[in-house]
């Protein structure tokens, strides 16, 4: 059990966890998810952290749809900072416990400010990382805002 897992489980939340082959040549995490486990790629949604104001030590969540890309003007707007930008993999790593292809948005090792792109609300459930590569959990959007103390905003753009 992942500390994904472990989260949703002390909070209550119901999950369903959905394990497919990994592929270590891809690195395209999200996308690979979709096709593994046949579900449309819309629902499938990466997570993404970010740097505050260009500092890698005050870092951020973004959740976007897999399809797209993570628009750093509207994720510094739902921040409320000037500037935002992509942080450096083993920052995110550090902060969060989890690998790169692999971080979860739930049971990080620090809650860090997270942003749900408005387009989850759609959906009944989505999928998101359960923690490591190969490892898909379906969550509902507002357990998801629940369990990660996180908020709403547009923040994905088309690809």
């Amino acid at each position: 059990m992942t500390p994904a897992m472990r989260a949703a489980k002390a909070a209550g939340i119901t999950i369903k966890a959905h394990e497919y082959s990994h592929d270590p040549a891809n690195t395209n995490y999200g996308l690979e998810a979709a096709q593994a486990l046949n579900l449309d790629p819309v629902r499938v949604f990466k997570t993404l952290l970010v740097a505050l104001n260009g500092d890698q030590r005050q870092l951020a969540v973004g959740i976007v749809p897999v399809t797209g890309q993570l628009d750093l003007k509207a994720m510094a707007s739902a921040c409320k900072v000037k500037k935002v930008e992509m942080a450096e993999p083993k920052n995110a790593e550090r902060a969060t416990g989890y690998i790169v292809g692999g971080i979860s948005p739930l049971g990080q090792k620090k809650r860090l400010p997270t942003v749900l792109d408005e387009s989850a609300l759609s959906y009944e459930s989505i999928y998101v990382s359960g923690g490591k590569r190969g490892l898909d959990i379906e969550i509902a959007p507002n357990d998801l805002l629940k369990v990660c103390g996180a908020h709403t905003a547009a923040i994905g753009r088309a690809a």
